[in-house]
């Protein structure tokens, strides 16, 4: 594999394409323009009208679709580059069909100043080769004590505020911050885990743990902090995203506050989307994350819940881990996953199961996420950025740790069957990763 960069002031014809439209549901053949760096037009059916300076690609009747928003990944800048830097951590993403990502703030130093975003918005315009996003800290120096200063952290270009893998404990510092979030209309993402619901717990809790000798972290951990959060978010109006949601009492408490005016919306992460505690097998460190693989029931209960909509998103919760930190006994392992390469691969199995539509799985893979954030993307239409990728939805693969391109490699799809490959991935019109040949 080889990434490439086209001649940047050329317009590009990509023709001969599936268009899936994940914004309208929208699918057939069809050909779109792009021109500096935005979609000039779209032709459904037909190949737009070009002169001959024009650079045209063929798709031999590919997926063309937007390009994957991702709400939740750990980047490693500032502090933690041996975990992954910009620049690996982009290119994983560009193979991936990841086009934007939202990098967390829990670094060192955590991005809770404006000095910081503006270090990374730097560090990314010279490393990264997808569009990055900083979250800024929820709370200063992430201890959940005193709230960052939201004005000058957005206007520096943060576009939500959570506190990364941490949960925010103290529920009046939260209502402090839903308070003052809502004069920005700032979007306040929460991890919720009660740290003192989960106690020593390493994965979930149930039969399997208890046959594998393990302590479990309860499903109560996750459901007793996304209500006190849904009861605040209530109460002061405020923007609320509970990042990532794992079991069916969560996906119903989502699904009440909707209903009942919440301005709430929910993510999901790949891992507990297409893995469950079985996988966790002999003791794999690879499967241990947060928040933890639950059973199947439960599992089936997040998919329900996506393709129903009551799940907004989907993200890859990309925490990369050095050796070190994962060969070490189960229990004493560091949480976190590779993702960000190998999310789109992995949700495609809702789909050759036919479990969820192909649109509807890519709306909540860049169109919801993309509208989360206030972004154009997510969509095929005129004037919309041109951050498009062109997939083989078919295409059998086996992953292979040592050929992903992130720093880490500890992936819990390592030797999995998938379907699936980005050929191409643009970003602002350039195509920054083609797949090679081999």
């Amino acid at each position: 594999m080889a990434e490439t960069q086209d001649i940047a002031a050329q317009d590009i014809a990509i023709v001969n394409a599936r268009l899936v439209d994940p914004a309208t549901g929208r699918e057939g053949a069809g050909s779109v323009l792009l021109r500096d760096g935005a979609i000039a037009a779209v032709e459904w059916g037909a190949a737009p009208a070009t002169g001959e300076s024009v650079r045209h690609i063929d798709a031999k009747g590919l997926v063309l679709t937007p390009g994957l928003v991702d709400l939740r990944a750990f980047l490693g800048e500032p502090g933690a580059e041996f975990r992954e830097t910009l620049g690996s951590g982009s290119h994983a993403a560009a193979a991936g069909g990841v086009t934007t990502v939202v990098c967390r703030p829990d670094t060192d130093p955590p991005i809770d100043d404006p000095a910081i975003i503006d270090f990374l918005k730097r560090r990314a315009r010279d490393k990264a080769i997808v569009n990055v996003l900083p979250c800024a800290a929820l709370t200063k120096g992430l201890e959940g004590r005193e709230i960052t200063e939201f004005g000058l952290l957005l206007e520096a270009g943060a576009v939500a505020f959570c506190d990364g893998a941490r949960a925010l404990r103290n529920p009046q510092v939260m209502r402090r911050a839903m308070i003052y979030a809502g004069n920005f209309d700032a979007l306040i993402m929460n991890h919720v885990e009660d740290p003192e619901l989960r106690g020593s717990g390493v994965m979930n809790e149930g039969e399997f743990a208890s046959r594998k000798g393990l302590p479990g972290i309860p499903a109560e951990a996750e459901t007793v902090m996304l209500e006190r959060d849904l009861r605040l978010a209530r109460a002061t109006g405020a923007r609320y995203h509970a990042a990532m949601i794992s079991c069916a009492e969560s996906a119903e408490l989502v699904r009440r506050a909707k209903q009942d005016g919440v301005r709430v919306t929910c993510g999901v992460s790949i891992n507990n989307l297409t893995l469950n505690e079985n996988d966790v097998g002999d003791y794999r460190t690879f499967c241990k994350v947060s928040p933890p693989l639950r059973s199947e029931d439960e599992r089936l209960a997040m998919v329900a819940a996506l393709a129903e909509g009551v799940i907004d998103v989907i993200v890859s919760d990309h925490d990369p881990q050095d050796v070190e930190t994962k060969r070490q006994p189960f229990a004493e392992a560091a949480d976190g996953a590779l993702g960000i390469e190998t999310m789109l691969a992995a949700a495609l199995r809702m789909v050759q199961s036919e479990q969820i539509g192909l649109s509807a799985l890519l709306a909540a893979l860049s169109t919801r996420p993309a509208g989360l954030l206030g972004l154009g993307g997510g969509r095929l239409a005129a004037g919309a950025p041109a951050d498009l990728i062109l997939l083989d939805p078919d295409a059998p693969f086996v992953v292979d740790k040592r050929k992903l391109k992130s720093r880490a490699k500890n992936s819990p799809f390592d030797e999995a069957r998938l379907q699936g490959i980005v050929q191409t991935t643009f970003v602002g019109g350039r195509a920054v990763y083609e797949l090679g040949p081999g």
